[in-house]
């Protein structure tokens, strides 16, 4: 009983070190044009560039399969961007994709109007709705990206869209490899 167990201790030591071997080994390394591109993609999650979202934009870009000009919410700046970055000719946003905000946008849920459906909840692609079931939802307006994904499911039609003022902080966020982080007190 001992042996056999001394045995299987051993056989799994082995396959361990083996798979720590290999996964050290035959690291795959990520892409960093597709780390590049992505950085400078808004992040919204939105799904107007007909992908699931930011990075998987930005691997088609990298693999030629889509091109620099389909995302709305980055608009001209990150086509811009984009061009400079991959050395090709900027092009005018694709109007298939839609258009370009020319400011900043959330969404707010007007209260007293929604019904709890959770379809607007099931639209978002960052998770900036917070409700449940048959009860009000709110948005969480830190998180919202103003891709507005969810006003076309909301049947009662008690999300809106609004404009925010200009920050530093909602201005610095839609500057490409901008890093104005604060500085560290001592």
């Amino acid at each position: 009983m001992f042996t056999v167990i001394i045995t299987i201790a051993v056989i799994t030591s082995l396959a361990g070190i083996l798979l720590a071997y290999s996964a050290i080994r035959f690291k795959v390394e990520g892409n960093p044009v597709v780390d590049k591109i992505d950085a400078l993609l808004p992040q919204t999650q939105c799904g107007q560039c007909s992908y699931a979202g930011c990075r998987p934009y930005a691997e088609a870009i990298a693999n030629g399969e889509a091109d620099i000009n389909q995302c709305p919410p980055g608009g001209e700046t990150t086509i811009i961007a984009l061009a400079d970055l991959l050395d090709v000719e900027v092009k005018p946003l694709n109007a298939e994709n839609g258009e370009a905000k020319t400011a900043a946008t959330i969404v707010r849920i007007d209260e007293q109007v929604c019904i709890g459906c959770t379809l607007c909840i099931q639209a978002c692609p960052v998770d900036a709705i917070l409700g449940a079931a048959k009860q009000m939802h709110t948005v969480i307006e830190s998180e919202c990206t103003g891709c507005d994904l969810c006003i076309p499911p909301c049947p009662v039609d008690c999300i809106h869209v609004y404009e925010i003022d200009p920050t530093v902080q909602n201005w610095i966020a839609e500057l490409p490899d901008a890093d104005f982080s604060a500085p560290k007190v001592k």
